[in-house]
């Protein structure tokens, strides 16, 4: 296996243009509302979940049977595979995609059969994922929209993978699905192969609290739950979501602050000739030729970070879209440098 070890050192102070992180900070009233619970006491007990349950269930419309609450979606990837995947089993990725599908699927030793994206636009590769479905497949892991394209699918397309897999556990990240509005969350009462998962690590602005959910059919929930650590959520992260969620206006201001500056990015890279793949997600990548890592350093030296993605698609650098001024500050040192 390749370790994953992702650039998170020297980022203080900087323009954190990287992880498609919230680049403004979570909401005013989560801070307040953890505030409100800090008590020297809630540290020496072990979590309770109950409250926090009830208020996700009704967030997204589930039972409570069908939640699993999860230590980010890297946990939500690792319950799935040590639940639904043995030695040798196969499993079906997309490539590039988030590194955490492989890595938890080499752990459980799984075999993995990887389906590129189409190089010219790197579309989603429906026709090709589709004739790769075998009876032995055991899950397929998808990201809609995908990190680091930033391209996605539709409903449909979805509908006809269920269809094509259903022996298969399908995994369905929607990790940006408030900045593309197409969710597969309204299926899972059709297909019991189904499962959402979704983080509070992007438009929400919890990273560093580490929480996610993973929804399905409320049997499969029984199955996961078997798999997974009883504590394995932090009792700040459960407590801070409650307010998170509460916060809609927050969220719904920052994804229309997001589309638009992702509308100046675009514009932005065209006007200096350099092409970009359109986004679905709160990034943008972009063709640097040979000159990837030197544009990335370069923006570095200048405060600003961006990631490297030419170990996956040759000469691409991705850009997390923040505000306008952010968006506006990232263009001005690339057309310095460029």
């Amino acid at each position: 296996m390749a370790p994953y070890l992702p650039p998170s050192g020297g980022r203080t102070g900087k323009l954190r243009l990287d992880f498609n992180e919230n680049t403004v900070g979570c909401s005013p009233r989560v801070l307040e509302y953890v505030r409100q619970h800090l008590d020297r006491n809630i540290f020496a007990v072990y979590p309770e979940y109950v409250e926090t349950r009830e208020k996700l269930c009704g967030y997204f419309g589930v039972t409570d049977g069908q939640l699993v609450l999860t230590n980010g979606t890297d946990e939500a990837i690792q319950v799935l595979v040590n639940t639904f995947l043995d030695d040798n089993d196969e499993v079906l990725l997309l490539q590039p995609s988030y590194a955490m599908y492989r890595f938890y699927s080499e752990v459980a030793g799984a075999a993995v059969h990887e389906i590129p994206y189409h190089k010219k636009d790197l579309a989603f590769p429906l026709a090709e994922l589709l004739a790769a479905i075998r009876p032995e497949t055991r899950a397929i892991l998808i990201a809609n929209p995908n990190n680091p394209t930033g391209t996605g699918t539709d409903i449909a397309s979805i509908r006809r993978i269920l269809e094509a897999a259903p022996q298969a556990a399908v995994l369905i990240d929607e990790a940006y699905y408030e900045f593309c509005g197409i969710t597969a969350l309204p299926l899972v009462a059709e297909y019991p192969n189904l499962f959402v998962s979704r983080t509070f690590s992007k438009v929400f602005g919890m990273a560093a609290m580490r929480l996610g959910v993973l929804l399905t059919q409320a049997e499969n929930g029984g199955f996961l739950r078997k798999a997974q650590s009883p504590y394995s959520v932090n009792l700040l992260a459960a407590i801070a979501v409650r307010a998170a969620i509460e916060d809609t206006e927050y969220v719904q201001s920052y994804v229309e602050e997001v589309l638009q500056a992702r509308d100046l990015v675009y514009e932005g890279l065209g006007r200096m000739g350099i092409h970009f793949y359109i986004s679905q997600g709160n990034f943008v990548l972009f063709e640097c030729g040979d000159r990837a890592i030197e544009i990335r350093d370069g923006l570095r030296a200048a405060g600003v970070l961006v990631r490297d993605r030419s170990y996956e698609i040759a000469g691409c650098v991705r850009v997390t879209i923040g505000t306008r001024d952010q968006s506006r500050r990232f263009l001005k040192e690339l057309e310095r440098i460029w």
